[in-house]
């Protein structure tokens, strides 16, 4: 662990930081997964409006 020691003897912590890296463009499958999980949770906020609507 990566820390510091000050002129009144007290420690400072600091926290390891992640590796950075480039994000890698989407394949053709996972475009397919991402429309389909837009889709779905647009029909289950419609469905859900839909009940309460007919609720109320």
């Amino acid at each position: 662990m990566r820390y510091t020691i000050d002129e009144g003897g007290r420690l400072n912590n600091f926290a390891i930081e992640p590796k950075v890296y480039q994000a890698q463009p989407w394949t053709p499958q996972q475009k397919v997964r991402a429309a389909l999980l837009v889709v779905g949770g647009l029909l289950l906020v419609a469905g859900l409006v839909a009940i309460a609507v007919g609720v109320s």
